[in-house]
């Protein structure tokens, strides 16, 4: 990646020089895909030279501590359909969980028999109760169910 600032060879990696004016600053290095190279303030020596396709920023290479690092900018356009992606699938989760929540009616299709009667086509057969123990005053009582024995 040293290429980029001395295309003839490595040289050592230290600050670059600064433009001397804002002209040779937006010379013909501007122009290209790489952008100038600028100094960034601070105790450490740092530079900083953007990286353009189509007129818009993609990176950057970053020239600190006798190293080089590019750091690459999101796109906005990626990062704005991944968001509408995300969306989109959250969504379509949260419809298909409402749909498969639904209960099925308790009562089948209601419709008239011959003579008037109702016909209850597909009803459910209601669960019969549990064998429950009896209760004290029944027992007490001596009560017997109200059913039919045989």
């Amino acid at each position: 990646m040293t290429a980029i600032f001395n295309p003839t060879g490595p040289a050592p990696l230290g600050p670059p020089p600064l433009p001397r004016t804002p002209a040779e600053a937006a010379g013909p290095a501007a122009a290209g895909p790489v952008g100038p190279v600028l100094a960034l303030p601070g105790s450490p020596a740092a530079a900083l030279v953007p990286v353009t396709r189509d007129g818009r920023a993609v990176g950057a290479f970053v020239l600190a501590g006798g190293r080089v690092r590019y750091r690459a900018l999101p796109d906005p356009d990626r990062v704005l359909a991944a968001a509408a992606g995300a969306a989109t699938v959250a969504l379509l989760t949260a419809a298909v969980a409402v749909v498969a929540r639904r209960r099925p009616p308790a009562i089948g299709t209601v419709t008239m028999g011959p003579g008037g009667w109702v016909s209850l086509r597909g009803a459910r057969v209601p669960a019969l109760r549990p064998a429950t123990p009896r209760p004290w005053w029944a027992r007490v009582l001596r009560a017997r169910r109200l059913v039919v024995q045989h």
